[in-house]
């Protein structure tokens, strides 16, 4: 089966794609429901360190079976699980003609086009990366980061359940020097924190206030930790740059308050997956052209 996906580079990316689509199913249901998880979890905790009791109703919904796996897909209006040949991904949506099949409540398009982008960009992997160890990891890399983009764009979280064992694992690879020898790869993780937090606090004793949360420090030692410490300052600059033209024109275009706090998060993310591809030679580009080498 590998042998034949090696030879066949358009049956190896068509695949990455299906894959990709189906993981990015899982993923809708990861980026809606952790969130609802660590809630959860939050609620237990803080009733059980302080010795009191929820009211009936909300014991009764902290009871039910509430993970990545329960209760099944439903449709949350008017409650009907989702069969099968529904949840067929970006398919069903289509057929459906973005409906519930029961009571013809509007389908969000959030989930076809996490589906979608998940292909996309599993497929983009494969084919810059081929049929390698590097591809492998470089998928479970990209996968995290949809995850935790969703996330973030919707509660402005990047949960330490994502962002911990992504920096673990970064490690871990590297142990193999996947995409960095070990040493350059904890130098990355240890400076992706500390840059950030440095900036965190260097921007509240001038401001006093919080310039971004914690979980963007993480996700920076995370990509610190997949790609080294020299790609640090690309991914900064990327994401930097990124944020700064989003967020003037969502107060341009959308009339976005811009004194409202914006996820840092998906464009970390997002420069940190274009360091995986292409970071070395946006590097060895920028070297060239600004004259500090031939």
């Amino acid at each position: 089966m590998l042998e034949t996906l090696s030879l066949y580079p358009a049956l190896l990316i068509s695949s990455a794609f299906i894959l990709g689509l189906l993981i990015g199913s899982f993923l809708n249901v990861v980026i809606l429901r952790l969130p609802v998880m660590m809630e959860r979890e939050y609620k237990r905790d803080f009733y059980s360190y302080f010795g009191t009791k929820p009211g009936s109703a909300e014991r009764v919904e902290l009871d039910k079976p509430f993970n990545l796996v329960l209760p099944h897909s439903h449709c949350p209006e008017c409650q009907t699980e989702i069969k099968p040949w529904q949840n067929i991904p970006v398919i069903s949506y289509l057929l459906l003609r973005g409906k519930c099949g029961t009571c013809g409540t509007a389908i969000s398009k959030r989930y076809p086009l996490v589906e979608l982008v998940t292909g996309i960009l599993t497929a983009v992997v494969v084919w810059q990366l081929g049929l390698s160890w590097q591809a492998l990891a470089g998928c479970v890399f990209t996968w995290v980061l949809i995850a935790l983009t969703g996330i973030d764009f919707d509660k402005q979280l990047l949960p330490d359940n994502l962002t911990l064992p992504l920096l673990w694992a970064g490690l871990f690879i590297n142990l193999w020097g996947i995409f960095a020898p070990l040493q350059d790869a904890v130098i990355g993780a240890i400076g992706g924190y500390l840059s950030l937090w440095l900036v965190f606090h260097i921007f509240k004793l001038v401001t006093g206030k919080d310039g971004m949360g914690a979980g963007d420090f993480k996700i920076l030692a995370a990509i610190g930790a997949w790609f080294g410490w020299q790609m640090l300052p690309l991914v900064i600059l990327l994401s930097a740059a990124v944020g700064a033209i989003a967020g003037i024109s969502w107060s341009l275009l959308a009339g976005r308050d811009r004194r409202l706090p914006i996820a840092f998060g998906p464009y970390l993310a997002g420069a940190g997956w274009i360091a995986m591809l292409w970071g070395e030679k946006i590097v060895h580009w920028y070297l060239t052209f600004s004259g500090l080498t031939s």
